[in-house]
């Protein structure tokens, strides 16, 4: 009798690591503002000279397993605004709302960068727990503001606020690359974008790749270029790491730009929101 009872107990938690491994996620892209005319050999190292697109400000919504998760949280502070002028703003706890999710129901953000317009945002869902790369956190809550440290597009507040999340117990850290976070979904590093930029995969039927900043737009994947990096030196490795987001996605159609309109014509959309996958 005792040893049904083991193996029975043991079918059990096969059955329950099988239900986490079988986990689907929603994946949906948020439009909350559009800056126009930027030039592209701005943000694209090498890119065409003299071009200048609208580029969406975006934060992805994952839904599965019980969690409800924010990939990048946008923003709500005007310093950057100036540079980068915006239309259509909506605020990014109104603008989840256009996809049916109350802010306070958001479980998670998971922060790919400390940008202004990717970090910005992370004290407008008062429930969530804020994932970051350790490096990422410990260099711009930091070495960055000391002498020779480099801060460009990083706001202070933004910063203070990440702090203070973290004094809340509200901070979770990801050390390194090809860390699983939630069940499904992985964490990736390599890039440069920022210090430690990072991007997700999420596992499914079929898998994607979300990579914020790490590739800008379709065109940095099928041109193999470079996104602006934290310095030159990164350059190349920026380049690979975008091949390794296609073999991970298993496919360049199913790895997802940060910026890039075009994901709001390829995939369906209603008003600010495309439905990248479904469960």
């Amino acid at each position: 009798m005792k040893r049904f009872l083991l193996a029975f107990a043991g079918m059990g938690l096969l059955a329950i690591g099988a239900q986490a491994q079988a986990a689907e996620y929603s994946i949906e892209a948020i439009r909350y503002a559009t800056s126009p005319g930027v030039p592209v050999d701005e943000l694209v190292v090498n890119g065409p000279k003299d071009q200048k697109v609208d580029i969406a400000m975006v934060v992805w919504l994952i839904r599965g397993g019980g969690h409800t998760i924010l990939f990048d949280s946008g923003f709500h502070r005007d310093t950057f605004t100036k540079e980068f002028p915006m239309k259509d703003y909506l605020r990014p706890d109104e603008a989840v709302k256009t996809a049916g999710v109350n802010p306070q129901d958001v479980t998670d953000i998971v922060i790919s960068h400390a940008h202004w317009d990717h970090m910005g945002g992370i004290d407008l869902f008062p429930k969530a727990t804020v994932w970051i790369q350790r490096e990422e956190y410990r260099y711009y809550t930091g070495d960055a503001w000391q002498k020779g440290g480099n801060h460009g597009g990083i706001d202070p507040e933004d910063v203070q606020a990440l702090v203070k999340l973290n004094t809340e117990h509200r901070v979770r850290f990801v050390d390194g690359d090809d860390v699983e976070i939630f069940p499904g979904i992985c964490a990736y590093i390599g890039s440069r974008h920022t210090y430690a930029s990072q991007y997700l995969r999420v596992a499914g039927n079929p898998a994607y790749v979300l990579a914020s900043d790490n590739a800008y737009f379709y065109l940095n994947l099928s041109a193999h270029l470079a996104s602006a990096t934290f310095s030159e030196r990164d350059h190349a490795a920026n380049i690979a790491q975008q091949k390794r987001m296609m073999e991970l996605a298993g496919s360049p159609d199913r790895v997802v730009p940060g910026h890039d309109i075009l994901q709001f014509q390829k995939f369906p959309t209603t008003g600010r929101v495309a439905k990248i996958k479904d469960h």
